[in-house]
């Protein structure tokens, strides 16, 4: 594999990891023909951002977190499968929904992807989302309207929470809430804060349909928090197909796989 650029490279081992949960940084320096100092490179910066710990040689993922990284550091964190996700849950977005949108990277990128729909109201309690959306809509690539939901800011996600944003949450039924969460699980799906796991269980509260987007670093991923079981899950849209062991708790959830164009 001839060398690529850093955040691709970064992206490649998470991707490993997650894969294999080793990597050993002389194959890596061959794959991708750079230096053994490049790699480790590499590693003292995913290891600085909590998504790896290095080891004598090599690399091994991390299995949980109970803290996650703020908004901006992990948005270019498997971007692809992200951009992947987004874009084919935006096609389940309908003209004349009413649909609430948590937080998040993923979410952010679902904004950024939806088109050609027609009197949608759209609720979040994501700055970035907001802003994004209005700048679609200014730009006349769908139409509608956007409500951002007030409350207690978060200086790290750049969202929305606590008991002003649930109330409001409270006050509306929507057709559709599009959650990204922490993790999931075949217990459930999981939020790091006490404050995003109230805020999308609130959402799937209001919505007469959930749909979960998650790329695949996020399946068997258990976090802090439990926002709600599998029960209350409608669809999940995942860059990978699920996982075979977890196809007989499927049976009421439509998994849809976002596949490479």
């Amino acid at each position: 594999m001839s060398s690529i650029l850093a955040e691709e490279r970064k992206n490649a081992i998470l991707e490993r990891l997650q894969t294999h949960g080793r990597v050993n940084a002389a194959d890596l320096a061959q794959l991708f023909d750079v230096s053994m100092e490049t790699i480790r490179r590499d590693f003292d910066m995913l290891e600085k951002d909590g998504l790896l710990k290095r080891l004598h040689g090599g690399a091994v993922k991390i299995q949980t977190q109970m803290e996650e990284l703020p908004f901006y550091q992990r948005r270019n964190v498997y971007l692809e499968e992200k951009k992947r996700v987004a874009k084919r849950a935006s096609q389940l977005v309908n003209d004349g929904d009413t649909i609430i949108m948590g937080g998040g990277t993923t979410i952010l990128e679902m904004a950024s992807s939806l088109r050609n729909v027609n009197k949608v109201t759209i609720l979040t309690n994501s700055v970035p989302t907001a802003h994004t959306l209005m700048d679609s809509l200014n730009q006349g690539l769908f139409q509608g309207k956007v409500i951002l939901l007030g409350g207690e800011m978060n200086a790290e996600n750049y969202s929305t929470s606590g008991t002003v944003c649930e109330k409001m949450i409270d006050s509306f039924r929507v057709s559709k809430a599009f959650i990204s969460p922490g993790g999931i699980s075949l217990s459930g799906i999981m939020e790091y804060t006490l404050d995003d796991s109230s805020i999308s269980a609130k959402m799937i509260q209001v919505a007469k349909e959930t749909i979960i987007l998650v790329d695949h670093s996020k399946i068997g991923v258990e976090t802090l928090c439990k926002v709600s079981g599998m029960d209350q899950i409608n669809a999940i849209v995942c860059d990978q197909n699920a996982p075979q062991s977890w196809k007989p708790n499927l049976q009421n959830i439509d998994w849809i796989t976002a596949s490479e164009e």
